[in-house]
């Protein structure tokens, strides 16, 4: 087999198992606020869209779950201290400043839907980021 084959079969190996951080197909209108602040990384995002559903990246990560049930699921996905270097969650072994979470809540969101969210961030060490649409 030619080394061009090679590169060709690996390069198609990775595109298919490229995560995609595509969150486009949640509904959610931002919440307002002034004076914002725009986070210099993003290492993970978590939405909350209208009907409650709780998404991680874009993919569901909980829908009908109690507060409970999604702080823990969260956290274990955020961070695993039991894990192998380089296998530790999404935010893993990242130093302060690079471990940012984005968080976007539907602006009619209820509190008791997004709180266990900020638990399972603060739990995690992860830095929280609102999205958030500057107000006039």
């Amino acid at each position: 087999m030619a080394m061009g084959d090679i590169a060709f079969l690996l390069l198609i190996f990775f595109v298919i198992l490229a995560r995609v951080r595509d969150d486009s197909h949640i509904q959610w209108q931002p919440a307002d606020g002034s004076r914002l602040v725009k986070p210099e990384t993003m290492r993970v995002s978590v939405a909350i869209d209208k009907e409650g559903v709780t998404y991680l990246n874009g993919r569901v990560l909980a829908e009908g779950a109690d507060g409970a049930a999604i702080r823990d699921k969260l956290s274990r996905e955020l961070y695993n201290p039991n894990g192998e270097p380089g296998n530790r969650g999404l935010l893993g072994d990242a130093p302060a400043g690079k471990r940012t979470v984005l968080l976007k809540i539907h602006r009619e969101t209820p509190y008791r839907d997004f709180e266990p969210v900020i638990e399972a961030v603060s739990a995690a060490g992860g830095e929280l980021h609102h999205v958030m649409e500057e107000k006039n």
